[in-house]
């Protein structure tokens, strides 16, 4: 499973790059949290309003229905960049140098496929439930409240893209690191050894990054 993970910059276009998609990356991941916070509020108000007036919040499992993949997408890209997926670090851990990189960019190109796969299929969905002559320009609504499905299904295409974007630019760099046979490549998150996961473990109990 991942484990901690450095990740290397420099002033090159690939790192400039990386450092612009992150951006968005985090951004989305923000808004991954957020949908978790507002959920959490929106079923305080359902409790309570259950509890207290006998009514509770009037399409709270629709609410629910439209952030879920807010929660489950929108932060797969950021967590790509940092290492953070389950992968077999004992295994890929063991490699250096080319044999690593040559790895590295067989199972990103393997996930690359998938993920284009993903979003043609996405996107399809969306466009199915996607009218400009319907009301609210959906085709069809949730149960409760009618609310339209169509952005829910949006958001799916939009991260797997983001993700596709995020290994397009890890195959570069392992590529780059194949070729140049670099000891720290950049872009991409390197398995920190013991004594690096203790010492950043330490920073964060102590309040300070090391």
């Amino acid at each position: 499973m991942a484990g901690s993970a450095l990740l290397l910059s420099d002033d090159s276009t690939l790192s400039k790059i990386d450092q612009s998609l992150n951006k968005v990356e985090a951004f989305l991941a923000l808004l991954s949290g957020l949908a978790v916070f507002v959920l959490m509020l929106l079923a305080v108000f359902s409790v309570s309003g259950r509890n207290f007036f006998n009514q509770p919040l009037p399409g709270y499992v629709d609410w629910i229905e439209q952030a879920m993949p807010l929660i489950a997408f929108m932060g797969i890209a950021y967590v790509q960049r940092n290492g953070g997926h389950i992968r077999m670090d004992m295994v890929v851990g063991a490699l250096r140098g080319r044999p690593l990189y040559l790895v590295e960019i067989i199972t990103t190109l393997a996930i690359l496929i998938l993920m284009i796969l993903l979003v043609w299929g996405t996107w399809a969905h969306f466009l199915r439930s996607f009218d400009f002559s319907a009301i609210m320009w959906s085709r069809d609504s949730s149960m409760d409240i009618a609310l339209p499905i169509w952005p829910a299904k949006l958001l799916a295409p939009v991260a797997f893209f983001t993700l596709c974007l995020r290994l397009v630019l890890q195959i570069w760099a392992y590529g780059r690191a194949f070729i140049r046979n670099d000891e720290t490549p950049i872009a991409v998150p390197l398995i920190a050894d013991a004594a690096a996961q203790a010492a950043e473990e330490a920073g964060h109990v102590s309040g300070h990054d090391t």
